[in-house]
């Protein structure tokens, strides 16, 4: 695996692969990877596919200066995780080779209602910063196609809506949520658990289970609630528990029991914010 921190360095060694007749799958991280990162990697391993991982933990789309310090930052393990993955080029910028002049966010991004709700109403700001990166990432890297992770769902939709407006050549492939034994979904975040909240953590996915049991055609308001009343007893403090259109994102509220949805909660355990979701095709 090649390192490369320069955006020259590295745009000479992609021109060269390309000219090889190499296509280019990318899979951006913010570092502190774990298996379902690695999932990723797997998904695009392919005889004439160059595999880039970039790892940069973006400060733009933080809306608390606090969590951005905060975040695991496990960079030798990250490297040794993806070179024995397969991973062939890895970029590990700085702020100011993303940023070279600054990362104020001087654009406005065209998300419609993406922006508006769930994680953007949560995280005021966060999908704008998302898009800076993204759209950056992507110009830096063009690759053909963009791996992303299915825990992170609003988001995939909200990196889906950015390359339609910019028109970017990219395919884009969306790689299931990897689990710990206990149904936890892998994040990064739960390097930051307590021994007690990582014991109660998988409430979370055992919450969306019997959602995904108990839902029935008609009124949905009763079971989101009761859901998350459930978490809150136990300890969390529930930021959301929604059903949405699985296509769209929009929040259903009467379902009429063949539109394909998506059950999202997000709550806070130990004042560590952790997302997740199930998607119930019909």
């Amino acid at each position: 695996m090649i390192i490369f921190k320069q955006v020259q360095q590295l745009n000479a060694e992609l021109t060269s692969r390309r000219k090889k007749g190499f296509s280019i799958a990318f899979v951006p991280t913010m570092g502190a990877l774990h298996q379902g990162h690695i999932s990723l990697l797997e998904k695009v391993k392919a005889t004439n596919t160059v595999i880039v991982s970039s790892i940069f933990v973006n400060p733009t789309q933080f809306n608390e200066a606090g969590d951005f310090e905060k975040y695991p930052k496990t960079i030798d393990k990250d490297v040794y995780k993806l070179e024995k993955a397969g991973c062939d080029i890895l970029f590990l910028p700085s702020v100011n080779e993303m940023y070279p002049n600054g990362s104020i966010l001087h654009k406005q991004y065209n998300l419609g209602y993406l922006d508006t709700l769930l994680e953007a109403a949560s995280r005021p700001g966060h999908f704008q910063g998302v898009c800076q990166v993204m759209e950056r990432l992507l110009d830096i890297v063009q690759p053909n196609s963009l791996v992303l992770g299915q825990k992170d769902y609003q988001q995939c939709m909200v990196v889906t809506k950015l390359v339609s407006e910019n028109g970017t050549p990219v395919e884009i492939l969306i790689g299931e949520t990897l689990r710990e034994q206990d149904g936890l979904a892998m994040s990064s975040r739960n390097l930051r658990l307590s021994e007690n909240a990582r014991t109660k953590a998988p409430l979370i996915y055992k919450t969306l289970v019997w959602i995904k049991q108990q839902i029935e055609p008609g009124n949905l308001q009763s079971i989101k609630k009761l859901a998350a009343e459930n978490l809150n007893a136990e300890g969390f403090k529930t930021d959301y528990v929604e059903i949405a259109n699985a296509a769209s994102l929009q929040i259903v509220d009467e379902w009429d029991g063949n539109t394909a949805l998506v059950i999202l909660i997000a709550a806070f355990i130990d004042d560590i914010r952790l997302i997740d979701n199930m998607p119930m095709l019909r």
